[in-house]
């Protein structure tokens, strides 16, 4: 498909109270929601940013069954994030399904610390790209906005929207909506932003603000401090005509992720061979590399795992 219709859900939560989510959600969506190929609702859509423990759902659980019958009724996938019990750990998951009952998941990376996520859930491990009606779409979960490497459109990633749900509060506003359009941007992708509205169970104020932004950096659809179902469309010959007319991603460094010890790691592959392969250097500079999550790479393991030595 050349275009794909986004509606983003923007609303008020019930702290930790599933059933009433699923049912206010619900009406709105019956009540505004025609045609659309995406349905979008916020992060922990059933209870609110909640760190309780027991608001977790065993996978796959009764929201996700909610979910796939909203897809079929409305012909058009539904993602959002709900807080899951799985295999004995707890997630951050967004979930990302499709009229036929498939289900697609990801798990948060960055997790809060400043709010103690990192406690009381467990992070994911890996970047999803699903492909819908010709789509390429890359889901993340809010504090991930904040990590542009993680974030990066990569040819082996190569998506052409990049989703986040969030409950993102108003007092960081400003950053949400400065993020939003950064990596639009600089991933020459649309992307879409999904935040609530209201005050949670500790009395922290959202504002919503819900956004699609271009490749470019233009606002496609701005939804304010209302509550709905926004909808927009957006075009992929555009995206790929801009992509043509300023190829930004043909001067990008070449990142690389790998795994030492349970924590990921980039750098900057490109500059590292080079140093390698070409200067003989066996300790090449640490200003080439890119921290990811507080630890530096081991040039060895590197090496070892490409083979170079």
């Amino acid at each position: 498909m050349d275009q794909l219709t986004l509606t983003l859900v923007q609303s008020n939560l019930q702290w930790q109270q599933a059933d009433a989510n699923r049912e206010i959600l619900g009406e709105l969506l019956k009540s505004q929601v025609n045609e659309t190929d995406l349905i979008i609702l916020p992060e922990m859509f059933t209870s609110a940013f909640s760190m309780e423990g027991s608001i977790a759902e065993p996978w796959p659980g009764d929201t996700v069954e909610w979910m796939q019958s909203l897809t079929a009724l409305y012909d058009a996938a539904l993602c959002g994030s709900i807080a899951i019990l799985d295999d004995g750990k707890r997630f951050n998951r967004l979930v990302f399904v499709t009229p036929d009952g498939n289900v697609t998941t990801y798990d948060k990376r960055h997790l809060f610390r400043m709010y103690g996520e990192d406690k009381r859930y467990s992070a994911g491990s890996d970047r999803v790209v699903v492909t819908w009606r010709g789509w390429r779409i890359f889901p993340l979960v809010c504090y991930d906005l904040r990590f542009p490497v993680w974030c990066r459109n990569t040819p082996e990633l190569d998506y052409d929207l990049m989703i986040f749900v969030a409950n993102w509060p108003a007092v960081r506003n400003y950053h949400w909506q400065t993020l939003l359009k950064a990596r639009a941007i600089e991933n020459l992708a649309y992307v879409a932003g999904v935040n609530r509205l209201g005050k949670d169970g500790n009395d922290i104020d959202y504002v919503g603000n819900s956004e699609v932004i271009s490749p470019s950096g233009e606002m496609l659809l701005e939804a304010g401090e209302a509550t709905g179902c926004f909808s927009v469309t957006i075009n992929k010959p555009e995206l790929e005509k801009y992509r043509e007319q300023f190829p930004t991603h043909m001067d990008a460094d070449a990142f690389e992720y790998f795994k030492e010890n349970g924590i990921f790691n980039t750098v900057i592959a490109d500059s590292f061979r080079k140093n390698i392969l070409e200067k003989g250097n066996t300790e090449p500079p640490m200003d080439m590399y890119v921290k990811f999550r507080g630890k530096e790479p081991d040039p060895d393991a590197l090496l070892r795992r490409d083979n170079l030595i």
